[in-house]
């Protein structure tokens, strides 16, 4: 393979464990940088090896805080300076996708702003999972690809083998991709259609389906304070359910959390890495999103489609971490 097609794999500070099992799965090893720090905490990443007229692949979510966003958006200065031929931001999970429109006055968009600067930056290609808003890839002037985790999922809640199978939204907003959740699974679906007093803070709740006996599985794209679906699976259970479960891409996990899923009527709650868990717990399952990123990359870097990857009906062996 000529150098000009190489491709390397480098991974900044918030998805290193994950990067190197996307670098195992392709065959080889991450890349080789260094983040320098200044004694006021300046960051100054650097590559330790020649990266001229390769592919590049910079693997890191943006979770907040914002030092994530910005060792990424060096990172990838310093590989268009360095005369990389092309650099894909692997993007696990995007931070500030729930910024995506004005739902009130005098508030920024914030998911746009970020594909803004990422362009500025110099990146030419996005690789990503669950968008919390697909329509956010329409903000990037850039190929995006938008990778679906229930090709991970689905084969997980199939090998539970239950009995009476329902998919739950646990939103109105979330219906959507319980649908198709449901429909591959061949079960009904349900929704939980929840009121706001504002973010992280649920005023009312109402179940629209029946879950009598039922074994119910809630699919949202992440899970923050854990107290929409810790609530969503009170009233499920409440309404009759034999088990509560739920599946959730994203393990954000902030605030009281891990105590609020401790304390919820959930059997499990099954997540991926595409963000480093802080604490373990018995309730919490992970499934890794390496191998399929890891096709993404060698799919795109061969010029092949990846419109398989995205199929429900495809599927990749369930990995537990």
């Amino acid at each position: 393979m000529s150098i000009l097609n190489k491709v390397k794999i480098f991974s900044g500070s918030a998805s290193y464990s994950l990067a190197m099992k996307i670098a195992d799965y392709y065959g080889t090893t991450l890349g080789d940088m260094t983040l320098n720090k200044f004694s006021d905490g300046e960051m100054q990443p650097s590559y330790n090896e020649s990266i001229r007229g390769c592919d590049l692949f910079l693997v890191q979510s943006t979770t907040p805080p914002g030092d994530n966003l910005l060792e990424l958006l060096l990172m990838i200065d310093a590989a268009k300076r360095a005369s990389a031929n092309s650099i894909t931001v692997v993007i696990p999970y995007y931070g500030y996708a729930r910024q995506d429109r004005k739902d009130k006055p005098r508030v920024s968009i914030g998911s746009k702003m970020i594909a803004d600067v990422l362009s500025a930056a110099g990146a030419t290609r996005v690789i990503t999972m669950d968008l919390h808003a697909p329509q956010i890839q329409g903000f990037f002037n850039m190929p995006v690809d938008h990778l679906d985790s229930s090709v991970i999922f689905i084969p997980y809640i199939k090998s539970l083998n239950l009995e009476k199978l329902v998919i739950a939204a646990p939103d109105v907003g979330a219906s959507n991709r319980n649908r198709e959740y449901a429909k591959v699974l061949g079960v009904p679906m349900v929704i939980c259609d929840k009121e706001r007093r504002k973010a992280n803070e649920i005023a009312s709740m109402t179940i629209i389906g029946d879950v009598t006996d039922m074994d119910v599985v809630l699919v949202d794209d992440l899970c923050d304070t854990a107290g929409t679906l810790s609530k969503a699976a009170k009233l499920i259970k409440d309404n009759g359910a034999r088990t509560v479960r739920a599946v959730c891409t994203h393990p954000v996990l902030s605030g009281k959390a891990y105590e609020n899923i401790e304390n919820s009527v959930l059997e499990e709650l099954i997540v991926c890495d595409t963000i480093p868990m802080k604490h373990s717990s018995d309730k919490i399952r992970v499934l890794t999103v390496a191998p399929l990123i890891s096709k993404a990359i060698r799919n795109i870097h061969e010029h092949g489609s990846i419109s398989s990857l995205f199929r429900l009906d495809n599927s990749f062996q369930p990995n537990l971490i």
